[in-house]
This record gives structure tokens, C-alpha cells and sequence, in this order.
């Protein structure tokens, strides 16, 4: 694995955006940057699916262990929430992605940072635009994406196998430029098997309450739903008592019960029940315990907000709204740095499979929503 400088393509802003990335720039600074890439060989391709499609595995084996073990609270999970989440779970609802953070330089272990299996953003960037940067620069090399195919196959499973309810499968986000844009491609590849659908904004997602159902603007039932919007949004949210009362009615996509997979607590259950596990770091509740080096990281926070790094030789603490919120311990992970930046390997999960990996970069110890994403391709240039 290294980073190699690369020269960007004449007009790179006008190729990009042909392909949908709007917002490739902040502040003059690149979010797209095509003035390096980073070269992996094809055994740490394989070491990257292998160790994700490992761990997925055993994330899922971690929700099974947190609801036999009831061990919600360690989630800030309410009994009646925790009802919900059980049920859900034994009925194994449609479910479509995520996206695994790993610190790897090459030589060690890939070592999870952590696991957004509920709204991970980014998708475009990963699907799309690296594998048009590749096409267009190193035409004969390759590249570690099939995630667009497998999000193609997977709607096609759940479709095959009577997972989607009623006619239409909706797609609702936020409005905001990066959520359109992952809503977007998965709307996309449920279109290229024929499915019927339709977008919405969260805020027009409707309730009637004299047949007790969520509806669209024209008042359509809603049966199936992919929301780019957290679950522990939603459950506070205005209607969110509705959504959990219904599930029989609306199925949303992601299920409730990602609400495990996408909690920073679930990397102290990981440890917990792998101690020593290579692609783990050690992770606790509360207290670092005998860490001396660690990371200090909100339950619930987002995109690097309110996170803070002890250690004997660098240290770091940023801003944000989740200062009040319950943390986990992980140690610290003294990675690499190739040119002084500090990359994170996206690694993604496609139904049970991984299938593709995107990565972030910066020059700080804290990966936030401006790092930059840096393409990749397989060989030796």
C-alpha cells in the first residue's frame, strides 16, 4: 500500500459532476482529490474483503449476543425500544448496506475504527466517481469496486424473494447535497431491475391518522421506505412513535435493529466477546481502564464531532453537539502516514458480502466531514 502523486484530468470538476458529484470543492480545497491515489496489491485487497466479510459477521453475532444478554442499556436503548429491536430482528426485515472504518497502512492488521451500518454517506464517491477517475487514468489497471453491481444483485434478491412490500420502494433523505447523492445511486440501482420508485425529504414523508399509515404526497400508502436518516433521530423525532408502532404497515430500510451496528458501543461488545481479536482494538464502556493511550468517542457522534486523543505523543479534541453523550475508550491506533496524511479505509458491505473500499484522508489526527476522499486502484504504477 502506498500513495502515489498523480496528475489530475484536464477539467476533473466538469467529469465529475457529469457523474453527479456536485460538491467536489469547500472552501477552494478539493473534497475530491485526484492529486494522489493510493496503490494497493492484490494480497491486501483480498486481506481487506476477507477481514471485513469476517467481522460483519461477527457484528451480527454481536446483536443476537446484546438482545440475549440484554445488554441495551449499554446502548442508552429503552426496554420498550429494546421490545421493538427483538422483534425486529427474529423477523429479519430487508436489509441493504454499510460501510466498515479501518486504520491499515499495508503491513499490520486492518484495525476497525468502527461500523456504520445504518446511513453511511459516500456511496457515489465510492461506486461512481473513483471507478470513472479509473477508466479514464489507468484504463487497463483495476480496482477493489463492485459496489454497485452488488447493490444491483442484492435489490434484485430482495425482489426475487418477496422481501419489498407493495408496489413502490421509496427513498427519502434530508436535504442535503451529500444525503441526495447517496439516496440517489441507491435509487439508481433498485431502477436498473425494474422496480417502481419514488423519492421524498424526510419532512415529506406524511402521517394519516384516520387509517394510522405513513403516505406520500399523493397520499400513496408507503410500504417500503430506504431512510438516509438515523434511527436514533427518527425514534425522537415527531412520528417516530408511529414508525415503531407500524412496522407492520412501513418497512423502513435500514431495519431498527441497526440501531446496535451503528452505536459506538458496539465495538466495547466486539472486544468484549473477541478479546485479542487481530482487527479489533481494544474498546471499552466508561473508562479507558488500563488503556494509556486511547480515544475518547461519543456513543452516537458523527463525522469526528466531540472526539478526543490521548496519548504520550499527540493528542487532539474536537467541537461538536455530542458532549453529553455516553463514550467508549478505544485505544489508540498510532497509524501511518504516507506524506504526512492519515488515511481511513471505507471498506463496504453489500447484503453479507464485502465489495468495494473508499478512503478518506487528512493531515489531522480526527477524520471529519472534510477529509478528503482519494481514489485507488489495484497493481503496481
Amino acid at each position: 500500500m502506498r500513495r502515489q502523486i498523480q496528475i489530475p484530468r484536464t477539467n476533473w470538476q466538469q467529469k465529475v459532476e457529469e457523474v453527479g458529484l456536485v460538491f467536489h470543492t469547500h472552501q477552494n480545497q478539493p473534497y475530491w482529490d485526484e492529486s494522489a491515489a493510493y496503490i494497493f496489491t492484490s494480497k491486501e485487497v483480498e486481506k481487506l474483503e476477507s477481514v471485513t466479510n469476517e467481522l460483519h459477521q461477527l457484528c451480527l453475532q454481536a446483536v443476537g449476543f446484546v438482545i440475549s444478554n440484554n445488554r441495551f442499556a449499554d446502548f442508552g436503548i429503552s426496554p420498550d425500544l429494546a421490545k421493538v429491536i427483538t422483534s425486529e430482528w427474529e423477523a429479519e426485515p430487508p436489509t441493504l448496506y454499510g460501510r466498515f472504518d479501518f486504520g491499515f497502512d499495508g503491513n499490520s492488521e486492518p484495525k476497525l475504527f468502527e461500523y456504520n451500518a445504518d446511513t453511511p454517506t459516500s456511496l457515489l464517491e465510492a461506486a461512481v466517481v473513483q471507478w470513472h477517475w479509473l477508466q479514464d487514468v489507468h484504463p487497463g489497471a483495476d480496482q477493489f469496486n463492485a459496489i454497485w453491481e452488488n447493490l444491483i444483485e442484492q435489490w434484485q434478491w430482495l425482489k426475487d424473494n418477496n422481501k419489498l412490500k407493495g408496489q413502490t420502494v421509496y427513498f427519502a433523505s434530508q436535504d442535503h447535497w451529500e444525503d441526495l447523492m447517496t439516496v440517489a445511486v441507491l435509487r439508481d440501482t433498485a431502477d436498473q431491475i425494474g422496480l417502481q420508485t419514488e423519492s421524498l425529504l424526510m419532512e415529506e414523508i406524511g402521517w394519516n391518522e384516520i387509517a394510522q399509515e405513513f403516505r406520500d404526497l399523493k397520499e400513496k400508502p408507503i410500504e417500503t421506505i430506504f431512510k438516509l436518516y438515523p434511527w436514533e433521530f427518527m425514534v425522537k423525532d415527531k412520528f417516530g412513535e408511529n414508525a415503531i408502532a407500524n412496522l407492520q404497515k412501513t418497512q423502513w430500510i435500514e431495519p431498527i435493529w441497526k440501531m446496535i451496528l451503528s452505536n459506538k458501543a458496539l465495538l466495547a461488545i466486539l472486544w468484549e466477546m473477541a478479546p485479542n481479536h487481530p482487527n479489533l482494538l481494544p474498546t471499552y464502556l466508561d473508562s479507558p481502564r488500563d488503556l494509556t493511550q486511547y480515544v475518547s468517542k461519543p456513543i452516537l457522534g458523527r463525522e469526528g464531532s466531540n472526539v478526543e486523543i490521548v496519548s504520550n505523543y499527540e493528542s487532539a479534541k474536537t467541537d461538536g453537539p455530542y458532549q453529553n453523550e455516553r463514550r467508549i475508550f478505544q485505544e489508540f491506533y498510532g497509524q501511518k502516514t504516507f506524506a504526512g496524511n492519515r488515511p481511513v479505509i471505507g471498506s463496504w458491505v453489500v447484503g453479507e458480502s464485502s465489495c468495494g473500499i473508499s478512503i478518506r484522508e487528512t493531515t489531522n489526527l480526527v477524520t471529519d466531514d472534510l477529509a478528503r476522499f482519494i481514489p485507488h486502484l489495484i497493481g503496481s504504477f
